[in-house]
C-alpha cells in the first residue's frame, strides 16, 4: 500500500474537486464507469456520486480507483485540489503540477493543464538519457504537437526518422503512429499539446 502524506485525512479532501479529477482522468483513460465499478467492487451509482462530489471518497476507495486508472493515490492530494478555487480552472502553479514518475521507462510527465475536462491537454515530459516511449510505436487518437525545450529528440513519425534539437517543434496529425527516443547523454524535455486529452 502506498504511503500517503501524514497530513492527509478525509476532512482535508475537497470532495467536489477530487470527484472531478477522478471523472476527468477516467474519461481521458477511456475507462467506463461500469468498468471501474467492476474493478473496484463498488456500484456504478456510488462511483457516479463520487465523481459529482455528492458522496465523500474514502482513502481505501481512492487507492482502488488509483490502481484502476494507473496512477498513485497521491495524484489526488496534489495539484488543483490544493489550488485556490478561483484558480482551479485557469492557473497551474509550478508546485501544483500533477506528476507521473514512470521510473522504469525513465520518464516524468507533468500535467500543465488545469484539468482533463476540456478538449486540450498540455504536458511537460522529461526523458532521461536513453529513455524512449515504450517498446513500439504509439497509435495516435488525435492531434499532437511538441516543442523541444532541452536536449535532442529522435522521433519516428509513421516510419520516418527525424532528429530535433532545442527550439525545434513538430506537429502530428490524427491517426498514424510515432515513437520518441532520447539518443543523447543529457536530459530531454518536451512540452506537448494533445487533443483530445489522453493522459
Amino acid at each position: 500500500m502506498e504511503n500517503l502524506p501524514s497530513s492527509t485525512n478525509q476532512s482535508s479532501l475537497d470532495d467536489l474537486a477530487v470527484g472531478h479529477q477522478i471523472r476527468d482522468l477516467r474519461r481521458a483513460k477511456r475507462v467506463t464507469l461500469t468498468e471501474m465499478a467492476e474493478e473496484t467492487g463498488r456500484s456504478v451509482g456510488y462511483l457516479s456520486q463520487i465523481e459529482r462530489g455528492k458522496s465523500a471518497v474514502t482513502i481505501p476507495l481512492l487507492q482502488d480507483i488509483s490502481r484502476v486508472l494507473g496512477v498513485q493515490a497521491s495524484w489526488f492530494f496534489s495539484g488543483q485540489a490544493n489550488a485556490p478555487k478561483e484558480e482551479r480552472n485557469y492557473i497551474v502553479r509550478k508546485e501544483n503540477r500533477k506528476k507521473l514518475n514512470l521510473k522504469s521507462a525513465g520518464l516524468v510527465e507533468e500535467l500543465l493543464s488545469p484539468n482533463l475536462s476540456g478538449t486540450l491537454e498540455f504536458l511537460l515530459t522529461t526523458y532521461e538519457p536513453g529513455a524512449q516511449t515504450g517498446d513500439k510505436a504509439r497509435t495516435r487518437k488525435g492531434e499532437e504537437a511538441g516543442l523541444v525545450l532541452k536536449g535532442t529528440l529522435q522521433i519516428n513519425i509513421d516510419g520516418k526518422d527525424f532528429t530535433l534539437a532545442e527550439g525545434d517543434s513538430f506537429s502530428l496529425p490524427p491517426e498514424g503512429e510515432h515513437f520518441c527516443i532520447n539518443p543523447s547523454d543529457e536530459t530531454l524535455v518536451i512540452a506537448w499539446v494533445i487533443t483530445p486529452p489522453t493522459y
